[in-house]
């Protein structure tokens, strides 16, 4: 029963700004002593403080004011991240989701996955590179006089329910995922890059447009596609809801899976060694080709650009098709960094939808929440994670 009580106190807390007892007996059903009582314990394990009211314009004060608390937010610190194949991304925010610290680092991520010594010494380097910045934004937050409760990591592999991923035939995803959760400090919670971006997409979305039938496709170097159906979150197997293999099949392509960035660095260096012309792409240096230069190309008239943004819109067309058909969502939203630059291909893709696809037809937008959209997912599954069992992380007891 104390604990039952300690927990209606913190899920009203994490609800509300402020509040009274009288606000938390309407809210939770229990009786004025228990109230007062739990708040005073709460208060002496950190977790509230009291705070002066705020005053109703107009209000007339008869006796005693009321004693106000609120969830010391500052008292503790949340960690996202972001492991992707390139950049490892981190943020840290307070018990409210208020930012209080952000860093960001580019890796190696080149990998062959059929060579396992490459795997293993990048699964190496890419735990050093995670611990170095949790480590930087957790200095940057003064952690030294906070509590350090969860570190959700995003990672481009499929994760089963304990935070691993499987080896299967290829070293890439362990590389991508070296059992992060027993490599960093404290509760970690590691999940799949674009399940959190999917997350994301649906918490940070206004109340009105909001669907409970979405996918967020991530689609830089590999497509990677999160999948919410009926409100719920689609994990499957080993968490391997939304991988896209089978797209080699689907498609006709031993590398149907690649993504926009891929795509649009492969299939322009291909024309270019059949001989199309295109004196814009050609005087990039192969290294520093992106699907944001083939883009512009194509905005400026360049004929083989156009091409392959065209296949690209005609490819992730049938993406959209799929996804409608087989799952029944109702909006698609490119995420990611390449979201910034993605409207040409969507404005195709909508054109090549309405030819392939039976209504009704899904919406098909560019996600709003750039290249963070993975971090910002990390810390939503955290702060739902702390609103739903509260006693799990902050265990006042301890």
């Amino acid at each position: 029963m104390r604990r039952a009580n300690r927990q209606a106190l913190l899920q009203h807390a994490l609800g509300t700004r402020q509040f009274t007892a009288s606000d938390a007996m309407a809210a939770t059903g229990l009786t004025r002593a228990t109230v007062l009582g739990v708040c005073g314990e709460l208060e002496q394990a950190g977790w509230l403080h009291e705070v002066s009211g705020e005053r109703v314009e107009g209000a007339v004060q008869r006796g005693r004011p009321a004693r106000h608390y609120a969830l010391r937010a500052e008292a503790a610190v949340i960690v996202g991240v972001d492991a992707g194949q390139h950049t490892v991304m981190a943020r840290a925010v307070d018990l409210r989701g208020m930012e209080l610290a952000a860093a960001r680092r580019a890796i190696d991520g080149e990998l062959d996955g059929r060579d396992e010594d490459q795997c293993a010494a990048a699964a190496e380097s890419r735990v050093q590179a995670v611990r170095d910045l949790v480590d930087l934004v957790l200095e940057q937050a003064g952690v030294g006089t906070r509590r350090r409760l969860l570190t959700v990591v995003g990672v481009p592999a499929p994760v089963d329910s304990v935070g691993r991923s499987p080896s299967v035939d290829s070293a890439f995803w362990p590389a991508m995922n070296p059992d992060l959760v027993g490599a960093l400090d404290g509760a970690v919670q590691v999940e799949n890059d674009a399940n959190l971006a999917v997350l994301a997409e649906h918490a940070l979305t206004a109340p009105h447009a909001r669907t409970e039938h979405v996918a967020a496709l991530l689609m830089g170097e590999r497509f990677g596609a999160g999948l919410i159906v009926d409100g719920r979150l689609l994990r499957g197997t080993a968490g391997g809801a939304g991988e896209m293999r089978f797209l080699d099949d689907v498609l006709g392509d031993s590398r149907g899976a690649d993504g926009v960035a891929a795509l649009a660095r492969r299939w322009t260096l291909e024309a270019l060694a059949a001989g199309q012309p295109s004196p814009a792409l050609a005087a990039l240096p192969v290294e520093a080709l992106s699907a944001v230069d083939v883009f512009a190309a194509a905005r400026d008239g360049d004929p083989l650009a156009q091409e392959v943004l065209d296949r690209i819109a005609a490819r992730l067309a049938r993406i959209v098709a799929i996804l409608s058909s087989l799952l029944g969502v109702e909006r698609v939203v490119v995420a990611g960094a390449i979201a910034e630059a993605i409207e040409p291909v969507l404005e195709r893709s909508r054109l090549e939808l309405a030819g392939i696809a039976a209504a009704p037809l899904p919406q098909l937008v560019a996600s709003t929440l750039g290249r963070d959209v993975v971090v910002r997912g990390a810390i939503e599954l955290a702060l739902a994670r702390l609103r739903e069992d509260p006693l799990e992380l902050l265990a006042p007891d301890g």
